[in-house]
């Protein structure tokens, strides 16, 4: 707990926007972690860049850590109060500042949501793409901290990929710029680019400013159903070595999609006894011509492989439907029971051996997976349900499986983490893509920003 001398500062500070109740702490302890919950001493909702930097220069002379959260919709603990100390909510943040269509351009707060961003630039014309499957309740900073993809990514690359400069506050209180506005910048060390995806360990992010695109106007949706699902992963290579980049390519294994049926209440989706896997492809563009062109091709290396009828969406309804019950499907699944999401990538070629080692391995310890995930990056979601695995079993031997399925994952040339993070629950497995001295320069790297490690202690190291 904190002194009271501190609780009276931040207090001063913020008046009724500082919280210490019992409830509201033990609400902002968990994120969509597991079933983790770190309630902090302190519950702080500035509103302004002068108001953080306040609380951390104060935190800073006194050795208090302080934990930043924005939507609270991680899936590695990075936004969990496991030191104690104080959490600063973003979401008063809550601005988009403006919208520069000459430039194309935004520069945003951190505590708006993506998918309400989303919406004001495509009134605009303009597009910003990375859709995580959260877009309907997360913060834009928690992106830009988790340098967060989705499903477009495939085609239009991830935050890191539209982020062009940020304000941030740094540990001891100094409010900073990283960058500037423009689309290229040899000017020194790349600071913005080392900010994103740094999970709110180096600084608290208070402005982003942001690259826009114009706004596909066209988009066809197909939903592939395979009768082995490693197949269905061979094919995803297949439909980039014949030239095609979807907009979308996203895997979904059978459980996955039985599970999210049942949980959103839609029957409309035929799922056959013999479906091991369904393939969700999406291409887009500004000719529809050319939009059906592309799915012909696709049609074409699919019919290279063992595949039931392909569902092509004839409607916005049945778009929306389908991309709905992929985006469900972390949530349906975690509804099944408790759960542990490792979000591992590969080269996409390797999609198949991945989705082999993964199954192997949980036949070898005794668990059940269920898999989905962004299929054309390589990166796939592995959901391990404990069901009816006894505690022992989860807390001993279960980590011991992981380590020989991430092991398996480096072994193919990917990594731990492709969109989701270190944080709290994946730092144990870090040595398995790190050596030594790429953690000595990472460490090196958090001291020089943050001496008195105050900054979400314990993340990622």
């Amino acid at each position: 707990m904190l002194a009271g001398v501190h609780l009276m500062f931040f207090e001063e500070l913020l008046g009724n926007r500082s919280f210490t109740d019992v409830e509201i702490r033990k609400i902002y302890g968990s994120d969509e972690t597991e079933d983790l919950n770190f309630p902090p001493a302190i519950v702080l909702k500035p509103n302004t860049p002068e108001e953080v930097s306040a609380i951390l220069s104060y935190c800073h002379e006194n050795q208090i850590p302080v934990t930043p959260a924005g939507a609270r919709t991680g899936l590695s603990g990075g936004a969990l109060s496991d030191h104690g100390g104080v959490l600063i909510s973003m979401e008063k943040f809550d601005k988009i500042i403006e919208i520069d269509e000459k430039n194309h351009q935004v520069t945003v707060e951190p505590g708006v949501i993506t998918q309400v961003l989303q919406n004001a630039v495509k009134e605009k014309g303009l597009f910003y793409p990375p859709d995580p499957a959260s877009k309907g309740s997360c913060f834009i900073g928690g992106n830009v901290s988790e340098n967060s993809g989705g499903p477009k990514a495939v085609k239009y690359g991830v935050t890191k990929d539209y982020v062009l400069n940020l304000e941030i506050v740094l540990p001891s209180g100094e409010i900073i710029w990283t960058g500037a506005n423009v689309l290229k910048n040899a000017t020194g060390y790349n600071l913005t680019q080392l900010i994103i995806g740094s999970e709110g360990t180096l600084a608290i992010i208070t402005k982003i400013v942001l690259k826009l695109i114009p706004h596909p106007t066209h988009d066809m949706l197909m939903l592939v159903p395979f009768y082995d699902a490693q197949k269905a992963c061979e094919a995803v290579a297949a439909i980039f070595q014949a030239g095609i980049i979807p907009s979308g390519l996203e895997f979904m294994e059978r459980d996955a999609l039985i599970y999210t049926q049942a949980f959103v209440g839609e029957s409309s989706i035929e799922i056959a006894e013999n479906h091991a896997a369904h393939l969700l492809i999406e291409v887009d563009g500004f000719d529809p011509d050319q939009l059906m062109t592309e799915c012909e091709k696709i049609v074409g290396v699919l019919e290279c492989f063992e595949t039931d009828e392909i569902l092509f969406a004839d409607s916005e309804a049945q778009k929306n439907t389908l991309w709905s019950l992929r985006r469900k499907a972390g949530e349906a699944v975690k509804s099944q029971s408790m759960y542990k999401e490792e979000d591992t990538v590969v080269p996409r070629f390797y999609l198949p051996e991945l989705l082999g080692h993964i199954k192997r391995i949980g036949t070898k310890y005794g668990f059940h997976s269920v898999c989905y995930g962004h299929a054309g990056d390589g990166n796939l979601h592995v959901n391990i349900l404990k069901g009816n695995l006894s505690d022992e079993f989860w807390r001993d031997e279960l980590p011991i499986a992981i380590r020989e399925l991430f092991s398996e994952v480096a072994r193919l040339g990917g990594t731990i983490s492709g969109e989701h993070g270190i944080g709290l629950v994946q730092k144990p497995y870090l040595d398995i893509v790190f050596g030594e001295t790429e953690m000595r320069l990472m460490r090196e790297i958090k001291k020089v920003f943050d001496p008195h490690n105050i900054l979400n202690p314990g993340k990622i190291f």
